[in-house]
Parts: C-alpha cells; sequence; structure tokens
C-alpha cells in the first residue's frame, strides 16, 4: 500500500482504530475522548465508531483514570488511557509506577498489565509553568514501564500499533508541537515498528546527534543549516527511552567521534547526562571532544512568549553546539 500524507494526530487515530478493529479487548478511556472528540482531537469519531463501551469517558481524575486502566489491564482488557497532558500524569504516578511498572515483577509473573498511557508532553505556547513539562526522563527512571517518544507521524503509528499489541505497560508521549506536523503514513494495517529500535534519521559523518521526539525536528533543521557549511551531522532517533537501544548510537559515534545530544527536557539530572555517561563509558577511546547537550534552560518556563522561546531548545542552539564540538 502507498504511503499517505498525514498530521501525527491523524497517524495516532489511524493506529487506535485498526487495534480497536483487530482485537476487541481494545478500548479508549480519558478525560473528553468520546463526546468532546478528544482533547487534541486524536480520538475524534471513535466513539461514533465504536460506542461508549469501547470508547469511554471519565472522571477528571487521573488516578482514576490509571488506576482503572491497571485493573482492567490484569482483568485481561487491553485498555490505551489518555491523559489530557503529561503535566497531569503526576497526579497518578502511584498507579503508573508502583502498580503498572512494578505488577508482572511483584506477582512472579502471574500478572501482566498490557496497558498503553497515551499523554500529550511538551513546552511551549505560552502553557505557563506547571502545563509546560516534559518528563519522560521521569518515568524512563522506572524499570517494567517502556517509554515511547515518536518524532514523526510514521513512526506515532508504527510504535503506538506495536504499545497496544505488547504484553507490558507503556507511557507513549506526544509531543504536543508535533500534532498537526504532517508526514509520509503507511495504510498497511500490519505496519509495526519494533519497541525499543533506534532509527537514522539523517546520515553524517562529523557529528552524531542523538535525540528524540521534538528534539528531531530541531536537529533535522540544525543539520540542514549546517550541510551549507560543510558539516554532515547524522542524526539518531531514539524513539524509545525505555527499552533503550544505543546501538546505532555507538555505531555513528565510532564515526564521528563527537556527538551532541538535544532534548526538550530540562538539564539536570535529565536524559542527556544519560547519554552522556553511556558514551564516556563504552565509547572513550573513540571521543575526540567532550559530549555537549541542548535542552530546555534550568527554569520554570516563563509565560512571556519571548524569554518562553528564549528558554527553550531551537535549531540554532544546536548549530552552535555542533559548531563548539568541532
Amino acid at each position: 500500500m502507498a504511503d499517505k500524507m498525514l498530521p501525527m494526530r491523524e497517524a495516532l487515530r489511524m493506529a487506535l482504530r485498526e487495534e480497536m478493529l483487530r482485537d476487541e479487548r481494545v478500548f479508549v478511556m480519558g478525560e473528553e475522548v468520546g463526546a468532546w472528540q478528544g482533547t487534541h482531537r486524536v480520538t475524534r469519531g471513535l466513539m461514533d465508531e465504536f460506542g461508549a463501551r469501547r470508547v469511554r469517558d471519565t472522571p477528571i481524575s487521573e488516578m482514576v483514570i490509571a488506576g482503572a486502566a491497571v485493573g482492567a489491564a490484569m482483568a485481561g482488557l487491553r485498555p490505551v488511557a489518555e491523559m489530557m497532558t503529561i503535566n497531569f500524569a503526576f497526579l497518578a504516578v502511584d498507579a503508573i509506577v508502583n502498580h503498572a511498572a512494578k505488577i508482572h515483577y511483584m506477582f512472579n509473573g502471574q500478572f501482566r498489565v498490557p496497558l498503553v498511557i497515551r499523554a500529550a508532553s511538551g513546552w511551549g505556547d505560552q502553557a505557563t509553568a506547571t502545563h509546560s513539562h516534559a518528563p519522560e526522563p521521569i518515568f524512563a527512571h522506572f524499570p517494567g514501564l517502556y517509554v515511547g517518544c515518536p518524532a514523526t507521524p510514521r513512526d506515532a503509528k508504527g510504535m503506538l500499533k506495536a504499545a497496544i499489541r505488547d504484553d507490558n505497560p507503556v507511557l507513549f508521549t506526544e509531543s504536543i508541537a508535533l500534532y498537526g506536523k504532517p508526514g509520509p503514513v503507511p495504510e498497511d494495517e500490519d505496519f509495526v515498528l519494533p519497541i525499543g529500535r533506534s532509527d537514522v534519521k539523517r546520515e553524517g559523518r562529523h557529528v552524531t546527534i542523538v535525540t528524540y521526539a521534538r528534539g528531531v525536528e530541531w536537529s533535522l533543521a540544525a543539520a540542514d543549516q549546517l550541510a551549507k557549511e560543510g558539516i554532515e551531522c547524522e542524526v539518531i532517533d531514539l524513539r524509545w527511552l525505555r527499552p533503550l537501544d544505543m546501538t546505532l548510537v555507538y555505531e555513528s559515534f565510532k564515526k564521528t567521534n563527537r556527538c551532541v545530544v538535544v532534548e526538550e527536557s530540562l538539564p539536570r539530572f535529565s536524559f542527556g547526562s544519560e547519554i552522556a555517561a553511556l558514551i564516556q563509558d563504552e565509547m572513550f577511546d573513540y571521543m575526540d571532544a567532550p559530549v555537549k547537550r541542548v535542552s530546555a534552560m534550568d527554569v520554570p518556563l516563563p509565560y512571556a512568549r519571548e524569554i518562553e522561546l528564549m528558554a527553550l531548545p531551537n535549531a540554532q542552539k544546536v548549530v552552535d553546539a555542533v559548531k563548539e564540538v568541532l
């Protein structure tokens, strides 16, 4: 089948619909996912097609959403629970971290929790400090919980379908800034991308840029700009923070000997820190310069638009980091 140009929200909707048609145990739940068609319009039309039994509007309580989803998954269903934004997932941390991530281990494999929690993530658009988090690294800290972060509509479809089919709990984050960005999406209903597999988004030979989610957009824009100056960057999209696939990162670093890590999250105790530590530990003999990191500034995000943009990563900051490691 040919690819179809779709924004990420439609690619996600396609994945949800295909998996609901394929497996009657799959159902969607969350605030405003049904009658309101979804806050970010990802679930648009699903209630009309599948009914209120499989597209369930919930109370405004993230702990209830996550807790009920964990119980449903343990009972044999495959819930896809939507958090309106990942900022509200902090209210459900106990259900996500202490239950979903640990039940299979603590019950010696007697229970599985085939659960997907979808959450819109990211900074910006003057949503202010309490509604502008990108805390994927926090959740990736905990064993037992997979964390997926797609950067393109194609990846969003293939990764979400894999997450729904998997028997492990998955936190699936979707960058708010990418919902409307179009890209080619396979119409094949069997198109699934394996969990825990990174991807080369652009080949190069001078510097390795390691990134995920919205960072891929900034990194590719920076790579295009640097190519005009004769600097060829290789852009590696991790796609999954857990399981973490460093194979392509190491292969690329052996070739370039330099690395810049780009993420939308905050700089302290970050995923960039983890990538830098792993490269230093595993690739020290190939290292020609310290690993540089590009992230949001270490501040609560300001409301004023100009200051907000100043605090966020962008393509120019990636360009500057690449030139510094060179």
